[in-house]
């Protein structure tokens, strides 16, 4: 077996979890690593400012995926959009840096065997990538690649929103990544002086790109893994001149995402069986569950007419364009979902069940409707999801996209938590500051259980935090185990947000750059000691029950 180019490590995707293990392993000068992405690189003005994330849908720079019909939202299918380039989503989502509830790493380990990813153990990750513009403590990095900040501009109208939030009888909570998740305050972002601030400019600037044993090879498509017997031996990948091979020593690392990582398993014969064969691929592992447990948080956007101006009606324009250049100032360093709130429906539950996102413009339909009337969106996200659904081939060509079916309030559960959530939103927009500037509803007409049920099956949409494909724990379902090894294979690793047995709650792109952080020590042999850590204070409602 031709053993040339070859590297000690190869990695598969340089998105939020890829870019991180790449530049881990390759702070090791006596460590090879070649790290392999299907897109360019993220050097797009809209990359940069953080209110344009929606204009990449769609473009050059988006894979551009859509489920198969969901029965949930009336046989409609959800178009997915997944960036394609250096960072990952993390070039192309909100920028919200919101880590999950405590409750969500410990569950991990309680009740899928994930021994090592408590949160306990998973905090010193977090910590050690963040740097936080509020400076460090017990919750918080300032030393790490990733700037994570407080932006630099809310709109009038969302600070309006988070006031009757509170006076609504919602807790203040100025950090959802601290001592507790529940509560309403203004989101963090990474971004960096008003700019974006993806995995690719932290983990793969400059310096890193410099470093001679690190070989970033753009639009390069993985086609399939290479193995020699049971073990991982090397990636198969298009580039524009043709199909090309490198060797990899020691391991092989997916990174391409909860769509891409359990595709490119399946193509290389590791998955069901008897989908396998449907394709005319050869099974080399039959693993039932790689592309099982496909789900995602969702969200029903509440849109009302404002009196009050808009962001895009009103503030995206040249004059505001030129000042984001020149200062990283203005209302285009916004990320649009500015403000927000993490609530219960209901008692018993670990953390919370929904998560709130207030935006000053009319953000629905992914944002493909060119802002023309002032609007305020306020998101009703489910982030404790029932649901579950499967990935699988179309074809045996690598170029083809994937069936998707994320199952959609398959489980009553997700939409009587969704129901609950909506209600609670509307009751915020009737009281306080906010109320005085909304004139009216958009999208939904009614507010009797049989219009909102109508208005969720229309306007569900994605948050874009698809995970699970490739599940981690101990169980007989798990794709991987705890040291995110494949299993039933010796030399192959994933790292990225398939591995989440149960999704986290909230945005998913800060706990996908904590498992590259823990995934890259778990190849280099080392960890980081787990914190100590003191029980969490329970944010409290004044009101206990939801109208």
């Amino acid at each position: 077996m031709a053993q040339h180019p070859s590297y000690d490590y190869i990695v598969v995707g340089a998105g939020s979890a890829g870019a991180v293990v790449a530049s881990r392993l390759s702070e090791d000068p006596s460590t090879s690593v070649l790290l392999l992405e299907a897109g360019p690189d993220n050097d797009a003005l809209e990359i940069a400012m953080p209110a344009a994330f929606a204009n990449l849908f769609k473009t050059r720079w988006d894979w551009d995926y859509t489920t198969t019909p969901q029965p949930g939202l009336g046989g409609q299918r959800a178009y997915w959009p997944r960036m394609k380039a250096l960072g990952g989503c993390s070039s192309m989502n909100a920028m919200m840096y919101v880590r999950g509830a405590r409750a969500d790493f410990d569950g991990w380990q309680r009740d899928f065997g994930a021994v090592g990813w408590s949160y306990a153990d998973v905090l010193p990750y977090f910590m050690r990538g963040e740097a936080n513009s509020r400076g460090a403590d017990a919750f918080h990095g300032a030393d790490g690649p990733l700037h994570v900040e407080d932006r630099r501009y809310t709109h009038e109208n969302t600070r309006a929103w988070l006031e009757s939030a509170r006076q609504s009888g919602l807790a203040a909570n100025d950090d959802f990544n601290g001592e507790t998740q529940l509560g309403a305050g203004e989101y963090q972002v990474t971004c960096h002086r008003g700019r974006r601030w993806s995995t690719a400019e932290a983990y793969l600037g400059t310096e890193v790109r410099r470093r001679p044993n690190l070989t970033i090879r753009t639009g390069a498509l993985a086609t399939r893994v290479l193995l020699d017997g049971t073990r991982a031996a090397g990636v198969e990948h298009l580039v524009a001149g043709g199909v090309e091979t490198a060797w990899a020593d020691a391991e092989v690392v997916l990174s391409g995402g909860a769509i891409n990582t359990p595709q490119l398993l399946m193509l290389s014969g590791i998955g069901p069986a008897e989908h396998l064969r449907e394709h005319g691929i050869d099974v080399v592992l039959d693993a039932s569950t790689v592309g099982g447990n496909l789900h995602d948080h969702v969200v029903a956007p509440l849109v009302w007419s404002t009196t009050a101006k808009d962001l895009a009606v009103d503030h995206v324009n040249p004059a505001r364009l030129l000042q984001w250049q020149a200062t990283g100032r203005g209302p285009l360093t916004s990320n649009v979902g500015e403000t927000g709130a993490f609530v219960t429906t209901r008692s018993g539950l670990e953390g919370p069940d929904i998560q709130l996102i207030a935006a000053p413009t009319g953000f629905y339909d992914n944002g493909m409707h060119e802002a023309t009337a002032r609007s305020l969106t306020a998101g009703v996200v489910l982030v404790d999801v029932a649901s579950r659904g499967r990935l699988g081939l179309r074809g045996s060509d690598p170029r083809w996209k994937p069936v998707m079916d994320p199952a959609y309030y398959a489980d009553p559960a997700d939409r009587t938590a969704v129901l609950a959530g909506v209600r609670q939103a509307i009751d915020i927009a009737r009281q306080g500051p906010v109320a005085s500037i909304i004139t009216g509803a958009r999208l939904h007409h009614g507010e009797d259980e049989a219009s909102l049920q109508e208005f969720i099956s229309r306007w569900t949409q994605t948050l874009y935090h698809p995970v699970g494909t490739c599940a981690m724990g101990t169980h007989e379902e798990a794709v991987v185990d705890p040291e995110l090894r494949v299993r039933g294979l010796e030399g192959l690793r994933v790292a990225d947000a398939s591995v989440m047995p149960r999704i986290s709650r909230g945005n998913t792109n800060a706990p996908t750059i904590m498992i590259g952080e823990k995934a890259a020590d778990l190849l280099r042999g080392t960890s980081l000691p787990a914190a100590t850590v003191t029980a969490s204070r329970t944010a409290t409602r004044t009101k206990e029950t939801i109208r």
